[in-house]
């Protein structure tokens, strides 16, 4: 078997190392070191698929392994986050590993469900980590502004917990960020998009703020823009 054909793998193990070493600081409550593990997480997840097919190596335990990281990645790490962020010690403090599952089922429709191709039903488990872990990064890196002190209500905390689980199983279509043949950069959806991701970085670099928050501000312009354009899918369908 030719070397080449094991590069696409070890990206994603990769992933999944980044994924476990990140569980590990994240339980340690160190978000600071967990949050960029999660990135580099990201980056490798990007670049496995892109090495897979300009190396025409694409294959079914890739694409098993992949998604196997992912749950460690972007499932069990991000909740991990949140449950350590959560301030008491009620039972709500445990509503952020629903994320963890919600992610891993999420992962195996994925891998069952021919429709995805392209873009996505559901929230992918990806920008649901980012939300998560920018949000967990930023509340320590500024833990006395004002925002910091409303994103660690565990009333917010809860809430944010169960839609993003319940966004990460439902069918809503959700654009992807690879870039894959068919796709227009230019579609509504992700012209909406990239403007309001401008407008989040700009503000966050004119207020001051930490550039966690830009991150966090970003994905919830994702996850908005796709419900803003939700009802719009559906009655095209009709």
């Amino acid at each position: 078997m030719r070397i080449a054909n094991h590069i696409p793998n070890t990206i994603t193990s990769m992933n999944l190392l980044s994924g476990v070493i990140g569980v590990i600081f994240a339980m340690e409550g160190r978000p600071d070191v967990a949050f960029p593990l999660m990135l580099a997480a990201a980056a490798f997840d990007f670049c496995d698929g892109l090495a897979a097919r300009a190396l025409h190596t694409v294959s079914g335990i890739g694409k098993e392994l992949d998604s196997l990281a992912d749950v460690v990645s972007f499932g069990v790490l991000p909740s991990l986050m949140l449950y350590k962020t959560m301030p008491g010690e009620s039972a709500v403090r445990f509503l952020p590993l629903f994320i963890a599952v919600m992610s891993a089922v999420r992962l195996a429709r994925f891998n069952l469900d021919e429709r995805q191709q392209t873009d996505f039903l559901g929230l992918p488990t990806p920008a649901c980590a980012m939300v998560c872990g920018s949000l967990a990064y930023y509340v320590q890196a500024s833990p006395d502004g004002a925002l910091a002190a409303f994103l660690l209500r565990p009333a917010f905390l809860s809430v944010l917990s169960v839609l993003l689980g319940l966004l990460l199983v439902s069918g809503i279509p959700m654009f992807s960020m690879k870039i894959k043949k068919g796709h227009s950069l230019l579609d509504a959806k992700r012209l909406v998009f990239f403007c309001l991701c401008a407008a989040a970085v700009l503000a966050v670099v004119l207020l001051r703020e930490n550039w966690s928050l830009a991150v966090f501000l970003a994905f919830c312009a994702y996850i908005a823009v796709n419900l803003a354009f939700f009802p719009f899918t559906v009655k095209n369908n009709e």
